[in-house]
């Protein structure tokens, strides 16, 4: 079992953070690529022509994030947080199809414009925390290979051994990446203010509801927020 919590340094700085998991076992990554592709390609048409041509900083999807990284100590012009890199990449048409989970959960993400990523559970050692880096933890990003530590203060998710993901929703680690063989994951789901929480849980929920549904496998929603910081990610939890 793996425990999944939000730190005090965390809770202090964005005290009105809603965190959504969405546990996920028992699923066949392999299965329907080519539906969970056309999902995605669909949604990112449709988003793609409601977003504006400039002035994307100012989205009510990116404002948010850019004044959160700032407060994190980070440049959010060079530092972007993954929903406005997933609104840019469909408007410029560079998203591209990766594996049919990660499919599944971008064409939410564009959806509801909220940030949104996963871990492989099988690969991640101890427990995951959400906290703030002091600037030595190992991590080596997506497709990287170099030990690139994240800068001191950042917010980050981290397990036992080192950073999963820098700089909140930046850039995931590689060792945790989701692949065709991931059977067992977390998906997290992130709000922050202005957004109101019951979307939040209605993204989390259609998020769950379209997992089970193409790839199969059981899921469970948990929100994380100051009042409830923790939760145990267990197997035995889920439904069978």
């Amino acid at each position: 079992m793996t425990n999944f919590r939000l730190a005090d340094d965390f809770i202090n700085l964005f005290p009105d953070a809603q965190i959504g998991l969405v546990h996920v076992t028992g699923i066949n990554n392999r299965a329907q690529v080519r539906e969970s592709a056309e999902i995605l390609n669909r949604q990112i048409g449709e988003t793609a022509s409601l977003l504006p041509e400039e002035e994307f900083a100012a989205h009510p999807a990116i404002a948010p994030w850019r004044e959160a990284y700032a407060r994190f100590g980070v440049k959010p012009s060079k530092t972007r947080s993954s929903i406005e890199n997933l609104l840019r990449s469909a408007k410029s048409g560079r998203l591209r199809s990766i594996n049919p989970l990660v499919d599944l959960y971008n064409s939410i993400s564009l959806a509801w414009q909220l940030p949104v990523g996963g871990e492989d559970l099988d690969q991640v050692v101890g427990d995951i925390v959400l906290t703030r880096a002091t600037g030595t933890e190992p991590f080596t990003p997506l497709g990287g290979t170099e030990n690139e530590p994240p800068p001191p203060g950042a917010v980050i998710y981290r397990d036992d051994i080192g950073v999963l993901c820098s700089c909140w929703n930046w850039r995931e680690a590689d060792r945790t990446k989701l692949t065709e063989q991931t059977m067992r994951a977390v998906l997290v789901v992130e709000s922050i203010p202005p957004l109101d929480p019951a979307l939040h849980e209605l993204a989390l929920e259609a998020l769950a509801n379209r997992v089970v549904a193409h790839l199969g496998g059981a899921t469970r929603i948990r929100v994380l927020n100051r009042d409830t910081p923790e939760a145990t990610l267990g197997v035995e939890g889920l439904p069978q």
